[in-house]
């Protein structure tokens, strides 16, 4: 489990004296890794009642047509690239600004799966 509070070090490297413990607030989850494969999703509570959605796997994505402005649901065949990470396009995982290629064309994507619980992409041309 990560924990996202404050460094125990100061940029030159001099500790610093803990005022208070972890808080339930500062701790981070693993990331989803949203990769092609039949859709599941999980819903996570976050903080003050809300809830995000993981999607953990999916082959379905909104594609937006930027010429005429009309989306339409396609299916997800293989990402083609993916700037996050080098390794993300062999394991064909999807995060915002990856390329996919899909029934309609190349499209990138950007929405954020592990966040949004969907996938939203534009056409490139």
């Amino acid at each position: 489990m990560k924990w996202q509070g404050r460094s125990r070090r100061t940029p030159s490297g001099a500790k610093l004296k803990p005022v208070r413990g972890k808080r339930k607030h500062e701790i981070g989850r693993e990331s989803a890794e949203t990769y092609v494969n039949d859709t599941k999703r999980k819903n996570i509570a976050s903080k003050g009642g809300n809830r995000k959605v993981r999607l953990l796997r999916c082959n379905e994505v909104n594609v937006t047509n930027p010429a005429d402005g009309t989306t339409q649901k396609s299916t997800i065949e293989n990402v083609i690239d993916n700037p996050a990470n080098v390794h993300y396009m062999r394991r064909n995982i999807i995060t915002k600004g990856s390329v996919i290629k899909t029934e309609m064309g190349d499209a990138k994507v950007t929405s954020r799966p592990g966040q949004d619980g969907v996938v939203n992409a534009v056409l490139i041309e």
